[in-house]
């Protein structure tokens, strides 16, 4: 047999530390996305082995993870924050993300997809499209982030290769084209065969996999692989002239024509390569990082970025260029418990050097940059410069957080902002001590500038403290680093449902402020409508009055913030509303002198309080989208159950030897969930959850809510 051994490519101490260390097209930003337990964090730690970045294969389950580095992650087994590192490939830098893949942590996937050129779409070979698969899916949509798949796991009982390619196409819409099919499956995977060189290839177990074996492909194979090349060429020849010239010259295009098709049309969003492997047994990791090289765009592929002239308000573009004015992104704040905090930039232009002045437009406010560093999970390299397409780390900051732009102060622009979705959850937390209320305090300022998701208010009646999170594990997570990151002991109540309040119909107030304050008369008279929005769009604020009647423009901002302070503590039960529409329809004033901004600001909340109480309001509560996999056994107790936490079946598809069961159950009804699923199924069943609607919630419900 026709064997020949090859060395793994990737021998790379790291990148330079200063200056452009490689061209601006072998820049490969990528990010590692999937469900839970897909196997991220694995493929990300073989990447990194194979690349030369470390020396050693850790393991999730030993708790040695390099990108796993916090506490909470290695004793639980999951990714809770992205994590970035540099490493090297063929003469290519690669920057790397590492996402969670559980949906209390979607923040640190949607930050880093909005600073990302490409990304792996990592897929369980047996559990297929999962739900969390399809959200990390779609954040990836929203940012147009062309995408490699690789179907993992490719060595465990019931994987299925062309099952989850067919997955991939009708659950998330891709036009998903395999580069390579398995060399068996299950307990027979022993390697995988490239369809573009028409080789099969091993991976050596005695090395840990770094050197790949080279076979003629099986002959009970050749059949399944032809045919297999054959799709690959028809689909490539659809949409690219070159691979049809080729084909019409000769049907066995080569693949020297194929391989620059492939990333022309991944880099369209045409196309989703399909690689396959099983990274935790060290196969098919090198093929993955051959594709991401060859296939994910540059920061030159990607382009001009679109920004705001901060001066004007028009629209500009930044092209990728080391001599365009400085244009970055903080992404992500982390605070090291050596240097302070770090924020995380992308840069789309120009260069970033030690000592610059940067401009923050959001605060109009010059920083100091005083030092750099490229990330490697917790640890850092220090460097000089980071120069356009490079992810790297700002220490010396200030003011900024996530979201700002650092930008030129002679050219200041400002890039779209990352949108957070959403807490769901909260509950009440204090000190043990009183002597450490002002150390809570900043602990859980520092990890509100940290997490846009984790938000902290003082209650306006009660007093208490309120700390809102994506869930109970997000909640968990945050009071367990006050704990030990912060050396702050609190005392907590029982996580809470956020609800939200909105109106169902149109309701109109007219309030006149007229009160003698300190001497002086105050009056203002304000006419408000509340109206209801499409569910899922928010709250927004119309002045729909002539000015003219305003002696100052000032008092519009007044009445604009008194609208927001009344939209923010709601009318029911101090929940903020949504989905609603303040309108101001007329205003007026006695004179000039008494028209003050106490007057309108106050005369705004009250109108609008009226109105709202007129527009029957409603609570509104989170509905999550509930996917349990259960062995058939099981299925009428779970179903039994659903209904009888005012939820409802969406549909049940088989998978396997286990059923998948798609719910809607209101987030209030699922505290505790996962003990009663393990009672329910004796253990063998499963489940994930993420938000997908608010809806009205029913009377008596309501009225628990509203007493208790």
């Amino acid at each position: 047999m026709d064997v020949k051994a090859k060395e793994s490519k990737g021998k790379s101490a790291g990148p330079v530390s200063a200056g452009r260390a490689v061209a601006l097209a072998d820049i490969r930003n990528i990010g590692i996305i999937a469900h839970i337990d897909a196997g991220k964090t694995t493929t990300t730690e073989r990447i990194l082995f194979y690349a030369g970045r470390t020396h050693r294969l850790g393991n999730v389950d030993d708790g040695n993870t390099t990108t796993d580095w916090m506490i909470q992650e290695r004793e639980r087994g999951i990714t809770i924050t992205s994590a970035a590192i540099t490493c090297a490939w063929q003469g290519h830098q690669i920057n790397i993300i590492d996402t969670p893949g559980h949906v209390d942590f979607t923040i640190e996937v949607e930050r880093s997809l909005r600073v990302l050129d490409g990304a792996v779409g990592v897929f369980c070979a047996v559990g297929g499209v999962q739900p969390q698969s399809e959200t990390v899916w779609r954040q990836a949509d929203t940012y147009r982030v062309p995408r490699l798949a690789f179907i993992n796991k490719m060595d465990r009982m019931g994987a299925d290769f062309d099952a989850v390619v067919a997955e991939i196409r009708s659950k998330l819409g891709a036009h998903a084209v395999p580069l390579m099919i398995p060399w068996g499956q299950a307990d027979t995977f022993c390697g995988v065969i490239d369809l573009l060189e028409m080789r099969a290839f091993t991976f050596e177990g005695a090395d840990e996999g770094r050197t790949m074996q080279e076979h003629p492909i099986p002959d009970a194979l050749q059949a399944r692989a032809a045919a297999a090349r054959t799709h690959l060429v028809e689909q490539l020849g659809e949409r690219d002239e070159a691979v049809l010239t080729a084909y019409l010259t000769d049907s066995a295009v080569p693949a020297d024509v194929l391989r620059p098709a492939i990333r022309r049309a991944v880099i369209a969003h045409a196309l989703v390569p399909v690689l396959c492997g099983s990274s935790l047994r060290n196969k098919g990791v090198q093929k993955l990082l051959d594709a991401v090289v060859a296939y994910l765009p540059s920061p030159a592929d990607v382009g001009a970025i679109q920004a705001t002239d901060v001066k004007s308000g028009a629209a500009v573009t930044r092209k990728p260029d080391d001599t365009e004015p400085l244009t970055a992104l903080v992404f992500k704040v982390a605070t090291d418990p050596y240097v302070g905090k770090l924020f995380f930039v992308r840069l789309y232009a120009g260069r970033l050097r030690k000592g610059q002045n940067v401009y923050n437009p959001r605060v109009k406010e010059r920083e100091r940059v005083m030092k750099l560093v490229r990330l490697f999970a917790d640890a850092q390299e220090e460097v000089d410069e980071l120069a356009t397409g490079d992810i790297g780390a700002v220490v010396g900051l200030k003011a900024a957080t996530t979201g700002d732009t650092l930008c030129a102060e002679h050219q200041p622009v400002a890039l779209e902002r990352i949108q957070a979705p959403e807490p769901v959850m909260f509950m009440a937390i204090e000190p043990k001590t009183q002597a450490n209320r002002e150390k809570l305090n900043d602990a859980l300022k520092q990890l509100s500038a940290e997490d846009p998701t984790c938000v902290v208010r003082t209650d306006s009646e009660t007093g208490q403290l309120i700390l809102s999170g994506m869930g109970e594990l997000h909640l968990e997570i945050l009071v367990d680093r006050l704990r030990r990151e912060f050396k702050v002991e609190a005392n907590t109540g029982r996580p809470m449902v956020s609800y939200y309040e909105t109106v169902t119909s149109t309701g109109r107030a007219d309030y006149i402020f007229d009160r003698d304050l300190g001497g002086k008369r105050h009056y203002a008279r304000v006419v408000v409508e509340a109206a209801p929005r499409e569910r899922g769009s928010g709250h927004a604020v119309e002045i729909a009055c002539s000015r003219k009647a305003l002696p100052d423009e000032a008092l519009v901002a007044c009445i604009e913030q008194g609208l927001l302070d009344g939209i923010l503590t709601g009318v029911l039960a101090r929940y903020p509303l949504t989905d609603v529409v303040a309108r101001v329809t007329e205003v007026s004033i006695a004179d000039e002198d008494s028209a003050t901004d106490v007057a309108f600001r106050t005369a705004a909340v009250m109108a609008f309080r009226e109105a709202a109480q007129a527009a029957a309001p409603e609570l509104l509560e989170p509905i999550m989208s509930l996917a349990i996999v259960t062995p058939p056994d099981h299925v009428g107790e779970i179903m039994g159950d659903i209904n009888g936490r005012r939820g409802h079946v969406c549909d049940m598809t088989v998978r396997g030897d286990m059923q998948l069961v798609r719910a809607r159950v209101p987030l209030a009804e699922l505290f505790g969930y996962s003990t009663v699923i393990r009672s329910l199924s004796r253990g063998r069943a499963s489940y994930t959850m993420e938000p997908d609607a608010f809806a009205v919630v029913p009377r008596t419900v309501r009225e628990h809510v509203l007493n208790r």
